[in-house]
């Protein structure tokens, strides 16, 4: 699944997301009620008027993409995304009304007026804003984690086992360009282990059987908070793109969430939400209308 559209320079590839780091009905929750937020009769008069006579915010969505968007074992939709946007409905005096799709079903029924909105972890790229509009609300990149206390960090990783999970950016382009740079230094190779699933990559790290472990950064975020204290950073996220909520060309939804987002981080409910799933690094603090970066 192609969510996350950071170019990495050298390649031009795209950033392929963990998508299988958790199954649907599986996977762990956040332990922290999300906030509730209250209408702010200010930014919900901005709402087209559609939208807010129907009283939904109909959102497209595709999960399992933990700790953004994925399902509890009842089969509810959870997740930082999920919760951040109940905030944001309620903010507009909307109720979000989910809707599953296929990934790359949910900008064309943006534009064909099915769906208000994306909630699905979408990289804001220049190549999208051709068809939608984006209101940024996160930072994303590229992120290690080590065992706790561990002496390794991405820029000195030679002779080390790196836990990635397969045909994502990481094991494809990252990792192999991080071995050959130690490799013609002279120094030993990066041994990268692949996993099919991302779950048993950070397993891995956590039972000692790797040294580090190397994901999009909302992942290996939640992984560490997961870990009760197993796991922590190695070095910085680099890579980072915005993510984005979709709209339609044009719409004054745009405006209308970009006004709700600036509330919730005023009030501090975006942060509250960020630190309940432990991706409190890749907040911002000015959302955009098309602040793609690539």
């Amino acid at each position: 699944m192609w969510r996350m559209a950071a170019v990495f320079a050298a390649t031009g590839a795209l950033v392929m997301t963990g998508c299988a780091s958790n199954t649907e009905g599986s996977g762990p929750s956040s332990t922290a009620a999300a906030p509730s937020a209250a209408k702010v009769d200010e930014i919900a008069n901005t709402v087209p008027e559609n939208i807010k006579s129907s009283g939904k915010l109909i959102v497209g969505t595709n999960p399992p993409y933990a700790p953004n968007e994925f399902k509890d074992p009842s089969g509810k939709i959870i997740g930082f995304d999920v919760d951040l946007m109940n905030a944001i409905a309620a903010t507009l005096g909307l109720t979000a009304e989910y809707r599953e799709s296929d990934f790359d079903k949910i900008i064309p029924s943006i534009q064909g007026g099915t769906y208000n909105v994306g909630m699905s972890s979408f990289t804001d790229t220049k190549e999208r804003e051709a068809s939608v509009d984006f209101v940024t609300y996160f930072s994303a990149g590229s992120l290690w984690a080590k065992g706790k206390g561990a002496q390794i960090d991405p820029e000195n990783a030679c002779g080390k086992k790196v836990a990635v999970q397969s045909t994502t950016v990481q094991e494809t382009d990252e990792l192999p360009a991080r071995s050959k740079k130690c490799t013609d230094a002279g120094k030993p190779a990066i041994e990268i282990i692949k996993f099919d699933r991302q779950d048993d990559a950070t397993s891995a790290v956590v039972l000692g059987k790797a040294d580090a472990m190397s994901a999009d950064s909302p992942v290996t975020l939640y992984a560490i908070k997961q870990s009760d204290g197993k796991l922590e950073t190695a070095g910085e996220t680099f890579d980072s793109a915005p993510y984005g909520w979709p709209v339609a060309k044009g719409s004054p939804l745009a405006a209308s969430l970009q006004k709700a987002l600036e509330h919730l981080i005023q009030t501090g409910d975006y942060k509250t939400i960020a630190t309940n799933w432990g991706v409190e690094s890749g907040m911002i603090d000015k959302p955009v209308i098309n602040g793609a970066t690539s």
